[in-house]
């Protein structure tokens, strides 16, 4: 497999793409070092990461399975899940829309999109292409997910109740949204998003591997939510008043499969337990967002 020379980003950082020594027909692709996306291309139904994993059974679970749907997704990497959704949801519409355009050249350069689906890539700032989306979109999106990073880090400006609030209006009524964040030890970042999510929506769940739900070491967290609240503007004591929900949410009640269904061990926080997770951490705003934190380098060194 011949692959393109690693590109430069506006960033300053460099993306390249290299072959998976050890699956034969994949790649990776690496900012900065840090692995960003993984691609089976003989089997694009076939996730690798574990946080992709789990995102992955959410498209699986939260409709009938095969069924085509409609689909936004904030940061394109090397459009990994778009490319799953095409094989297990033939016919699916989904917009991509990813920051770098160097980098969508360089993925399109190594492993093309299927010719037939209907995937459109927008190239600019997730939340200012929000603001420039066909009409025709808002109220229609099956599923968005937010997987948005420079380099290793979750960038400030969409992680904020109003940037929550922007992504709203593209649900359809029965619609889900699907954030990834990535954190590390006391997960002020993660407990953050906590708030702001449930703050916006009315039913949040939190899934990820155990120790890394109780601060231990730095990983992923999944969340997935659904149901704009009425006050979405919400604040500190949104999460509380969220005790009483069951542990598997109105409108989420599909996610006790998705734990059975891995990578394990996992944990999904939700109900009492998620309010409890939030407790004490305030819904982000504009004012206050930062940057989620970068891993410890050690954690990408390549043997």
């Amino acid at each position: 497999m011949r692959l393109p020379d690693p590109v430069t980003l506006s960033s300053g950082l460099t993306a390249e793409v290299e072959e998976d020594r050890w699956v034969p027909g994949a790649i990776q692709l690496l900012v900065d070092g840090t692995p960003q996306s993984h691609v089976n291309l003989r089997d694009p139904g076939e996730l690798f990461f574990e946080y992709i994993r789990r995102i992955g059974h959410v498209i699986d679970l939260f409709r009938e399975p095969g069924r085509p749907i409609s689909a936004l997704h904030l940061g394109g990497g090397a459009f990994t899940l778009p490319r799953y959704i095409e094989a297990t949801r033939p016919g699916s519409r989904q917009q991509v829309v990813e920051l770098e355009g160097a980098l969508v050249d360089l993925v399109r350069a190594a492993a093309p999109l299927p010719a037939r689906a209907s995937i459109r890539v927008r190239r600019g700032d997730a939340r200012a292409v929000l603001g420039r989306l066909p009409e025709g979109m808002r109220g229609a999106m099956d599923l968005v997910v937010v997987d948005v990073f420079a380099g290793a880090r979750t960038p400030a400006h969409v992680s904020s109740i109003e940037f929550y609030t922007e992504v709203l209006p593209f649900l359809a009524p029965d619609g889900v949204v699907v954030v990834n964040a990535a954190d590390g030890p006391g997960l002020p970042f993660v407990r953050g998003q906590a708030a702001t999510l449930a703050a916006c929506f009315d039913a949040v769940a939190a899934i990820a591997e155990p120790q890394v739900l109780k601060g231990r070491r730095f990983g992923n967290v999944v969340f997935v939510a659904s149901g704009a609240r009425s006050d979405a503007h919400g604040g500190q004591g949104d999460a509380d008043r969220s005790a009483d929900r069951r542990a598997a949410p109105e409108g989420l009640d599909w996610l006790p499969r998705l734990l059975a269904g891995g990578p394990h061990p996992a944990r999904m926080l939700a109900g009492r337990e998620l309010a409890e997770f939030v407790r004490g951490a305030a819904p982000v705003t504009d004012a206050n967002a930062v940057d989620s934190p970068a891993p410890a380098q050690e954690l990408f060194e390549r043997g």
